[in-house]
């Protein structure tokens, strides 16, 4: 009863007479003797006693909801019950035809008519033995295979079957007593069904899906007549005993919770999570009077619904002479003996929640709307609510909880704004890791929760909430590392970047604040190659600076086949056989103040790899040289020039680069090889005339001047430079221009004639040479025209004679066979003869002699190419240029013709034509005829 006065009472239904829609608010009128009622698939279904002053005997009247009622006589007497099944059209009621005690039990099929009425599948008397009996309560299950019927003599006949037909069903008596049946209900749970027997001592339930139908008693208690109800499956369809002390339910096994509502019971319903009670204000009678419905007409009656639940009532209200209370059309219906009928009308869930928020009264708030399946948006409103009122009222701790349960919904800077007060931050604390936990953190709210942990010093909570399994990592991480690192959390930074591999900002925390130069180098050497080549570029001077050993042997791994180590940070790289290397050029900055280690690491990769980057040969070079330059010991020195040299012999250098080099640290032997291989024999002899090293010049002409013999004149120019005395180099070089004829006489004279110290002893031999031979050449060339001229003559008179004079051929034997001649015989006037077949045989043309045609040919391809030359003028001109003696390529070219002047002949005028002609044949057979023998 304690437990009953705490419930709060509200009025969540609004309460209307039933008014006829078109007669102007007149209120409807129930028909008149109702016995029986009861309501679904659209429609309430009244039952009445015959009326014997109006001899109606339509005793079933439907009533929609529009409130057009129609009716069909089912009985003749009266009816006492009505059962409308709510998944199916079907109703089934119990009534009498006859004066006595023969109740008859009639199935009704509402979607079929018979004249008009519903049809009628099948009719049964309802009696449990030989003794009739009168009919106390029905019950019908869902799927139209069992029917229950109680009797006031305390037994249970069980209708098993299609319960619409009579061939497919069976009747049996299932229970048999001394105290009345009040309440019979079917509970249906997979394939279990289990019926429900309620007397005014006891509540016992059968399984019916066992054969025997076993038995089991609940309770020694019952109630009355009317009072019993079962719950719908939300509330897993427990059995309601209402008695006059308290309200039990039931499971098929147990009995359940009860709740103490006093109050003599009439009527008990359950409806959509409402449990109605019709009470008296008094005292019910003797427990003998279960059936009496007898009252006087003052009597008043109360109504109660309960939501059980949410622990309230949701409307009580005073009734006169209630008959029975119907649920239809989403409302509750109430139907009074002064024909009279009321609706209930249930609040909408919104005004509700308005009449629970003007009390303060949240809690019951949150639950009615879950109860009535509020959406997330409408609960989280609430918990809004909810939490405001707990924060003006100062219950901070539990405006938080409900703050909390609004993530997702409510914008988190609205809760945020109300606890950034310093006193409040454990409260700000716990709302933000609710938001991380639901993964709808942002990276300031990340920020904020590491700030207050940092506040509060809460390592413990801080280190659960950095360390928490990867699958609930809830918030940025690069956001957390940052502002642990800020904070002064280095250790905790460090965790966080090295289990979610932000490889940067673990190596950036070690390096510049934690100062752990061998860990990061260590985890470097973990990571996979891409990630350790880009670091290493990016913190090598560093490392290098403080650890100079083991980031050489991490920069030699990671340039010779690198592989990351055992302990790996990337869980796939171990599964990459491929072998990585990196470009070592790339790395030779790191070493600027390291140059031993730098040597180590570039001598290491030109021994592992002796196809390294040009690069790594250069800086070996330069580095080298260096040592060379200072060094001072000359046996240590002339290693270190032998090893230079080798790295220049190694052909791996860049050549521009190396000569730099070798210029800078003044390393001859380098410079003299680099000229060399570029065969820049000008800039070796330079070389040597900038040191003033005259027989390293003399030397050089010697070695490279078959390839330059410019050389020879550039060294006597040197030579006749010099003011010192140089007799003996240039004796020497005059000899060799002497002798390949390399420059003009009048050239050396003015070469040497800038030069005070070279006297006319100097050149004395080589202009005697000189004119010698031009003395001899001159005879020569003499000598060649007395015999040109001579031939020519002797070759003129030839031809005039052969003009003028007859040609006698006196050759006896053929020049083919060398045989004596016979007839028919070939002669020319070359003097050669041939028997006609050896010259048909041997001779390509008949108009040529064979014997002279291959001399012939030699001077006509002369002159051939001659004709074709005429007009190579550059070739002329780069002939003349790099010739020695330019005045004999002149005279060559006169010889060939090239500068005559091209004259036109044409016929002249008169009969000397003819005679030009013949000229100009003779002219011809004179050339080609010069080296006949006759």
């Amino acid at each position: 009863m304690a437990a009953f006065l705490q419930w709060r009472r509200f009025v969540f239904f609004d309460k209307e007479t039933v008014k006829y829609p078109s007669e102007n608010g007149k209120n409807f009128q129930l028909p008149v003797g109702i016995s029986a009622c009861d309501s679904g698939r659209g429609h309430i279904v009244l039952g009445d006693i015959l009326n014997i002053l109006t001899s109606c005997l339509r005793l079933i009247w439907f009533l929609t909801r529009s409130l057009q009622p129609s009716s069909f006589q089912a009985y003749k007497l009266r009816v006492t019950h009505l059962y409308q099944l709510k998944q199916h059209n079907i109703l089934v009621s119990v009534g009498q035809d006859e004066p006595g005690i023969n109740p008859l039990v009639k199935v009704w099929n509402l979607d079929k008519k018979d004249s008009g009425s519903p049809l009628c599948t099948r009719i049964f008397p309802a009696i449990p033995g030989n003794k009739p009996t009168e009919v106390s309560c029905l019950s019908v299950h869902e799927n139209l295979n069992f029917m229950a019927i109680g009797f006031t003599d305390g037994s249970v006949v069980l209708t098993k079957g299609d319960i619409t037909r009579d061939r497919h069903s069976k009747t049996l008596s299932l229970h048999e007593g001394n105290c009345p049946i009040t309440g019979l209900a079917f509970r249906q749970a997979g394939k279990v069904t289990h019926l429900f027997v309620a007397t005014l001592e006891k509540v016992q339930c059968y399984t019916l899906s066992v054969k025997e139908y076993p038995r089991i008693k609940l309770d020694t208690h019952g109630c009355a007549l009317r009072c019993s109800a079962l719950t719908d499956p939300s509330q897993d369809s427990q059995f309601i005993v209402a008695g006059d002390d308290c309200v039990y339910l039931y499971q098929p096994d147990e009995r359940g919770p009860c709740f103490a509502f006093d109050g003599h019971k009439l009527l008990t319903h359950w409806h959509r999570g409402y449990l109605l009670l019709l009470t008296h204000n008094n005292k019910s009678p003797s427990k003998s009077d279960y059936g009496s419905r007898q009252t006087s007409p003052t009597e008043k009656h109360i109504l109660t619904i309960y939501d059980l639940d949410n622990k309230f009532i949701a409307y009580s209200a005073a009734f006169d002479d209630v008959i029975d209370v119907l649920a239809e059309w989403g409302s509750f219906y109430v139907l009074t003996r002064d024909k009279t009928l009321y609706m209930l009308q249930e609040k909408d869930t919104q005004t509700k929640l308005e009449m629970l928020f003007k009390k303060n009264l949240f809690v019951m708030a949150i639950n009615l709307a879950k109860s009535q399946h509020l959406d997330n948006d409408g609960l989280s409103e609430i918990f809004r609510q909810y939490g405001d009122h707990l924060y003006v009222k100062g219950d901070h701790d539990g405006a938080i909880q409900q703050y909390i349960r609004t993530i997702g919904k409510l914008e988190p800077s609205y809760v945020i704004r109300k606890f950034l007060d310093a006193q409040r931050i454990h409260n700000l604390t716990a709302y933000l890791q609710a938001l991380h936990r639901q993964s709808l953190a942002n990276a300031d709210h990340t920020t904020l929760l590491l700030n207050c942990y940092t506040k509060l010093k809460d390592s413990s909570k801080l280190e659960e909430f950095i360390k928490s399994n990867e699958s609930e990592v809830h918030f940025d991480v690069e956001i957390a590392i940052k502002v642990l690192r800020q904070a002064g959390y280095h250790s905790h930074a460090v965790f966080l970047a090295e289990r979610h591999m932000h490889h940067e900002w673990y190596l950036k925390i070690q390096l510049e604040d934690l100062k752990n130069y061998q860990e990061a180098l260590r985890y470097i050497g973990r990571l996979p190659f891409d990630q350790a080549e880009s670091n290493m570029k990016r913190y090598g001077k560093i490392l290098m600076h403080h650890v100079p050993e083991s980031t050489t042997i991490l920069l030699k791994r990671l340039c010779t086949g690198y592989h990351p180590s055992k302990d790996t940070t990337d869980r796939d790289s171990l599964d990459r056989p491929a072998e990585n290397k990196a470009n070592p050029e790339e790395f030779i900055p790191v070493f600027a103040n390291n140059p031993r280690e730098l040597r180590a690491f570039l001598e290491h990769m030109i021994e592992v790899d002796p196809f390294s980057p040009e690069g790594v040969y250069d800086t070996l070079l330069e580095l080298r040289l260096q040592d060379w330059a200072h060094e001072q010991d000359p046996g240590k020195k002339k290693v270190l020039q032998e090893a230079a040299l080798s790295l220049l012999r190694s052909d791996n250098t860049v050549f521009d680069k190396a000569l730099v080099l070798c210029q800078m640290h003044n390393f001859k032997e380098g410079v003299l090889y680099l000229y060399e291989k570029g065969k820049l024999y000008q800039q070796i002899m330079h070389y040597h005339m900038q040191n003033e090293e005259y027989g390293k010049v003399v030397e050089a002409c010697k070695r490279y001047g078959d390839s330059e013999v410019c050389l020879w004149e550039q060294a006597l120019g040197y030579f006749a430079r010099k003011e010192e005395n140089c007799k003996a180099y240039i004796s020497e070089v005059l000899q060799h221009i002497d002798e390949n004829n390399l420059m003009p006489p009048l050239l050396v004279v003015q070469t040497l004639a800038h030069n005070s110290t070279a006297s006319l002893s100097v050149i004395k031999d080589y202009l005697i040479n000189k004119l010698e031979r031009e003395t001899q050449q001159i005879e020569e060339d003499e000598r060649k025209i007395r015999q040109y001229r001579e031939e020519t003559a002797h070759l003129r008179a030839e031809i005039q004679e052969l003009k003028t004079c007859a040609k006698i051929f006196q050759k006896t034997k053929c020049s083919m066979c060398n045989s004596p001649l016979d007839l028919p015989s070939v002669h020319f006037l070359c003097g050669h003869s041939f028997h006609q077949h050896c010259l048909e045989s041997f001779a390509d043309s008949e108009a040529e002699c064979p014997t002279c045609t291959p001399e012939n040919r030699k001077v006509m391809d002369t002159l051939r190419v001659q004709d074709q030359k005429r007009d190579l003028h550059d070739h002329f001109h780069r002939q003349l240029k790099c010739s020695n003696d330019g005045f004999s390529v002149i005279a060559d070219y006169f010889g060939r013709g090239v500068f005559n002047k091209l004259t036109l002949i044409t016929d002249p005028p008169g009969g000397k034509s003819g005679a030009g002609n013949l000229e100009a044949e003779f002219n011809r057979d004179l050339l080609i005829n010069t080296k006949r023998n006759v």
